[in-house]
């Protein structure tokens, strides 16, 4: 394989992100990607236990790192995941610790049972991480109590993921998998695939598995190829 520029990202307390990907991926402390989008998520996450507020939301577009990050603050705080929908314990599990709900726009909610959480939270000092697509002021909330509590959680946005921070991320995933690309060929793949960091690992893999498969070396034509079949054939805008 050719040779790598790998750039030295900065690391500072309170904006690093762990990538956890199924690929055996180093997530050890040195391994810890940053990016300026995630500065404000990533410090929450490290601020727990001592949050502004029992609740916290943490918003963003898909593939933007918030499921990676709600899983590493699960680690941290020993969270059980959760559903409040008709009939759930959930809110029994928000009195007995730290809980987390994941994709509350995608997956739904009954309000009743959502606002009961959040009281239960309040109530027995433990807290509760939500992520979602949406800010909660667009989430379709009728109970004007819940809207209430809503309003007072403290909500941090992620955006997509930058050039420089895909770049890293797809150097790192090829590095996991002892693989060196030069860096040349990492901004063709940047410069034209999906803005994520599940698009970043799709790449990463199949470009790995199709030229294991033929012997070859990863090069610019392989990549095109697995990027045209991805849809990602154009420069992104």
């Amino acid at each position: 394989m050719n040779d790598v520029k790998n750039a030295d990202p900065k690391r500072r307390a309170g904006e690093q992100l762990s990538l956890l990907f199924s690929h055996d991926a180093a997530s050890g402390r040195d391994d810890l990607l940053i990016s300026e989008r995630l500065a404000a998520a990533v410090s929450i996450v490290d601020a727990w236990p001592e949050w502004p507020s029992p609740v916290v939301v943490l918003a963003g577009p898909v593939g933007s790192g918030k499921s990676h990050l709600a899983r590493i603050w699960s680690e941290l705080s020993g969270a059980v995941s959760i559903h409040p929908e008709l009939g759930s314990d959930a809110a029994v599990a928000a009195a007995a610790g730290p809980v987390l709900f994941e994709d509350a726009d995608r997956l739904g909610f009954d309000d009743n049972a959502l606002f009961h959480v959040i009281n239960s939270v309040r109530e027995n000092g433990t807290s509760l991480l939500i992520t979602s697509r949406l800010w909660p002021m667009s989430w379709p909330v009728l109970l004007p109590d819940l809207r209430s509590r809503l309003k007072a959680a403290t909500v941090v946005e992620i955006g997509e993921p930058d050039e420089a921070l895909l770049s890293q991320v797809i150097v790192k995933l090829f590095a996991d998998r002892q693989l060196y690309i030069d860096d040349k060929l990492v901004l063709y793949i940047v410069n034209r695939m999906e803005r994520s960091l599940n698009a970043a690992q799709t790449i990463v893999e199949r470009l790995d598995r199709l030229a294991l498969s033929r012997g070859t070396k990863i090069t610019r034509s392989l990549a095109a190829e697995v990027l045209n079949e991805l849809g990602n054939s154009e420069p992104a805008d």
